[in-house]
């Protein structure tokens, strides 16, 4: 038996890049002491996140996906995988991304596909969802809104992902806010849809998201590692803080897959949209 231990975050981060490569720095160092090789960092963790989603926000700084801000990244992590949400800059156009590193560089990074509200008025769309191989295991990645549309996790199961990460800055409701963040309905919806897209997938699920306020916005943290069968192996809650959890991977996914296998028992001739 192989077991992984891994954590996912929930923690504040804005747009001072050397306070939040601080922090990123002590979460490392406190994973590293407790034994975790895969660590998830929240969405728009160099940078901090848009101060609103109404398209007037003034964004992160831009970060080239090869640059020094990405290798200081990948020197952090050493012997670790980490993923960490960006701003990218890809010539004139900036992405929301998220990148996997280790010691030995760039694993692997994803560019958001789906934008919530006015997000496009800040950030280009990214246009697919891939998997890649780590020291770890083989992972997908994607950001925030794109848990919502389940396409988004089958892609990277179909893709052979055995642990998908999903960072986010994923807010409280704007329009009815409620006092107690556990009691928030937006809250319960990013809860749901950690649970629901690693049970119909029967993969492991790697939860990131930010903490605190930022401009408008109320973060509902709720990092978490849910396992295969859809349960809540460890959370932060709605505060700050690391939930770690340690899991045979291949193991649970074996037992999650024996009998009734998602994945196996497709039937993608059943899926197609009806004729206009």
């Amino acid at each position: 038996m192989t077991t992984l231990r891994m954590a996912a975050v929930a923690a504040p981060f804005g747009r001072d890049l050397e306070a939040g490569f601080a922090l990123i720095a002590q979460l490392i160092d406190a994973a590293r002491a407790d034994g975790v090789r895969l660590l998830a960092l929240p969405e728009a963790a160099l940078g901090g996140y848009l101060a609103n989603l109404d398209g007037d926000a003034e964004g992160p700084p831009a970060l080239d996906a090869d640059g020094p801000e990405i290798r200081r990244l990948s020197t952090l992590a050493g012997d670790m995988v980490v993923c960490a949400g960006f701003c990218e800059a890809a010539g004139g156009t900036r992405y929301n991304s998220v990148v996997c590193v280790s010691g030995d560089g760039v694993l692997g990074r994803h560019r958001k596909v789906h934008q919530p509200l006015s997000e496009d008025a800040s950030y280009a769309a990214g246009d697919r969802f891939a998997a890649f191989d780590t020291p770890v295991g083989r992972l997908g990645m994607m950001i925030c809104y794109d848990k919502a549309f389940p396409e988004s996790a089958r892609a990277l199961a179909l893709d052979g992902a055995e642990i998908a990460v999903c960072v986010s800055a994923w807010p409280g409701s704007r329009t009815r806010p409620a006092a107690d963040l556990a009691q928030d309905r937006w809250t319960r919806r990013f809860d749901l849809f950690d649970r629901a897209r690693a049970l119909e997938n029967q993969m492991v699920w790697l939860s990131a998201n930010q903490s605190g306020t930022f401009g408008d916005l109320r973060f509902v943290a709720s990092a978490k590692v849910v396992d295969p069968g859809g349960d809540v192996l460890a959370t932060t809650g709605v505060t700050a803080g690391m939930a770690v959890a340690e899991l045979d991977v291949r193991a649970a996914l074996a037992t999650a897959r024996r009998s009734m296998a998602h994945l196996r028992d497709r039937r993608p001739e059943a899926y197609l949209a009806p004729a206009p």
